[in-house]
Order: C-alpha cells, then sequence, then structure tokens
C-alpha cells in the first residue's frame, strides 16, 4: 500500500506543477525592445566598379595562383604600380 499511495502522490504533485506551468502567460512584455529589422537591398552598400587596371591585377593573380594575404597584397601593389605608369 505504500508503494501505491506514493505513486498516487507523487502523480497528484506532478499534475498540480504542471497545471500551473501551462497556466503562466506565454505573452512577450510590452517592455521588451524590438527586434531589429533585416538590411533591406536599399540599404546596403552598392558595390565599386572594378577598373580595368584591377581587372588585369586579378588575371594575373589568377595565372600566379595567388590566394588569400598572397592574392590581396599582389593586387594592392600591382594596382599602384598600374596607377604610377598612368
Amino acid at each position: 500500500m505504500k508503494i501505491v499511495s506514493r505513486a498516487a502522490t507523487v502523480a497528484f504533485a506532478s499534475a498540480l506543477l504542471m497545471g500551473t506551468a501551462l497556466a503562466q502567460n506565454a505573452q512577450p512584455s510590452t517592455s521588451a525592445p524590438a527586434a531589429p529589422a533585416a538590411k533591406s537591398d536599399s540599404m546596403a552598400k552598392p558595390k565599386k566598379e572594378m577598373t580595368p587596371e584591377s581587372i588585369e591585377c586579378s588575371k594575373e593573380a589568377d595565372a600566379k595562383g595567388l590566394h588569400g594575404k598572397e592574392r590581396k597584397k599582389f593586387r594592392s601593389e600591382c594596382k599602384k604600380g598600374a596607377k604610377s605608369k598612368q
């Protein structure tokens, strides 16, 4: 009888606790800040047009198989050299 009595008590207590958990107000409070709006396409920065010098430097970097920091450094120096030649 003790086991049945304990099981019934646990079940009753669980039902009471679950009832109070379900009765909680699930609506968000009005004092919470609104979620930030996603950036629209009109807010995005426009892409810069690639200059002929930049395109040529990219082609040279591709031919050399450069990637990452080496490619960035090469293109930067290449574009500076192309500007100084003009």
